[in-house]
C-alpha cells in the first residue's frame, strides 16, 4: 500500500508554515552528528525494549494488555528532542516508547510490565498505567481518548501557574472520534493554552483503517472548526518530527495557543499483542519496513556521511541489548508487590 499523498491546512495566518507534505520529501531539521547518533540509539531502544517485551508477554511473565510501539520510535524520539525541563508528556496505552524516550528506567518499566514491586507504579499499573511525576510523564491511560482532558488539564496548569512549559498530549487516529476530545479543543483554543495534539496515526487504530472508520481522514484539519492550526508530519523520519516539534513548541511557548500535529506513522505489530492483524497484508508491512523503517533511515545516514563505521552501529546495539537484557533479567527476579499496596495510593 503506497503512503498516501497529504496537504497541510490551515485556517489562522499566524500558523506556523508545513512542515511536510508527504512521505517522499519536505522540511526536516539539520542534524549535527551528535543529534543522529543520540536519535538512533533512543530508537533502538524503544526497539529492542518492545521486541523483548513481546518475547516476555509470549512467556507469560507478562500478562493483560501489552500494546506495543514498534515501528513508531521516530515520533516520540523526535519530539523529545524539542522539550526543555518542566514540559509535560501524556499519553494513552500504547505508552512504552514515551516512557523510555522521557528517560524513565528500563527496569522500572519492563519491572511494572511484570507487575513487580520495583515498577513505576509499584507492580500495580501494568503496561498502560505508568506515571512519573519526576519525568513529567503523566501516563499511560486505557480509556481511549481520556488522556486528550487530562494534557489539555496539564496546560491550563501551565497557563494559571504563568510559565511556559508545554504539554505533549498524544493521542491515536481511533481516539481522535471521541467526544471529548472536541470538547478539549474548544476549551484549549478559547483559552489558548499550550498544548500539542500530537495525533499518532498508525492507519489501523484498533484494526479498522482509517478510511472505513473516519469520514475526514486528514487528522490535521480536526482542529479546523476551532481555529486550530494543524499538519501533517512524516512520522517515520526523526528529522521531520523534530522540525515540526520545533515550530509546535514555539507556536505554545509565545502564547499563541494550541496545535495539532498528525504524524503519517505505522505499526509492525497488530494493535496488541492478541491481535493477528489479518486486516492488513505482510507485503503492506515489509513494504513500509523496507522503505521507510525510521531507525533504518538514521543507520544509513550515519553511514553515509561516515558519521559512524558499521563495528561502532554494532556496539550501540550490544550495548541497547544489554540494557534491555538487564531491565528483563531484573523484572523476572524483583518480588512482586506485598498485598498491602492494595490499600496504598488510593483517592479516598
Amino acid at each position: 500500500m503506497a503512503p498516501r499523498k497529504t496537504a497541510s491546512v490551515s485556517s489562522r495566518k499566524s500558523a506556523v508554515k508545513p512542515v511536510k507534505k508527504d512521505f517522499n520529501g519536505g522540511t526536516f531539521a539539520d542534524f549535527s552528528k551528535d543529534e543522529d547518533l543520540n536519535a538512533y540509539r533512543e530508537m533502538l531502544l524503544i526497539r529492542r525494549f518492545e521486541e523483548k517485551a513481546g518475547q516476555l508477554y509470549g512467556m507469560g511473565f507478562i500478562g493483560g494488555f501489552c500494546h506495543l510501539y514498534i515501528g513508531q520510535e521516530a515520533v516520540v524520539v523526535g519530539m523529545q528532542m524539542a522539550l526543555k525541563e518542566g514540559d509535560q508528556v501524556i499519553t494513552g496505552y500504547r505508552d512504552h516508547g514515551h516512557m523510555l524516550a522521557c528517560g524513565m528506567s528500563a527496569r522500572g518499566v519492563m519491572a511494572e510490565l511484570t507487575g513487580r514491586r520495583g515498577g513505576l507504579s509499584k507492580g500495580k499499573g501494568g503496561s498502560m498505567h505508568m506515571f512519573s511525576k519526576e519525568k513529567h510523564f503523566y501516563g499511560g491511560h486505557g480509556i481511549v481518548g481520556a488522556q486528550v482532558s487530562l494534557g489539555t488539564g496539564l496546560a491550563f496548569a501551565n497557563r494559571y501557574r504563568g510559565n511556559d512549559n508545554v504539554s505533549l498530549t498524544y493521542f491515536g487516529d481511533g481516539a481522535a472520534n471521541q467526544g471529548q476530545v472536541y470538547e478539549s479543543f474548544n476549551m484549549a483554543a478559547l483559552w489558548k493554552l499550550p498544548v500539542i495534539y500530537i495525533i499518532e496515526n498508525n492507519r489501523y487504530a484498533m484494526g479498522t483503517a482509517v478510511s472505513r472508520a473516519s469520514a475526514q481522514t486528514d487528522f490535521s484539519q480536526r482542529g479546523a472548526s476551532f481555529n486550530i492550526p494543524g499538519y501533517q508530519v512524516d512520522g517515520m523520519d526523526v528529522r521531520a518530527v523534530k522540525a515540526a516539534a520545533d515550530e509546535a513548541v514555539e507556536h505554545c511557548r509565545t502564547g499563541k495557543g494550541p496545535i495539532i500535529l498528525e504524524m503519517l506513522t505505522y505499526r509492525y505489530r497488530g494493535h496488541s499483542m492478541s491481535d493477528p492483524a489479518k486486516y492488513r497484508s505482510k507485503d503492506e508491512v515489509q513494504k513500509m519496513r523496507s522503505e521507510h523503517d525510521p531507525i533504518e533511515q538514521v543507520r544509513a545516514r550515519l553511514l553515509e556521511k561516515k558519521w559512524a563505521s558499521e563495528d561502532e552501529l554494532k556496539q550501540i546495539d550490544k550495548d541497547v541489548r544489554d540494557v534491555v537484557a538487564d531491565s528483563a533479567d531484573f523484572a523476572q527476579s524483583d518480588p512482586e508487590p506485598d498485598a498491602s499496596e492494595l490499600y496504598t495510593d488510593i483517592l479516598i
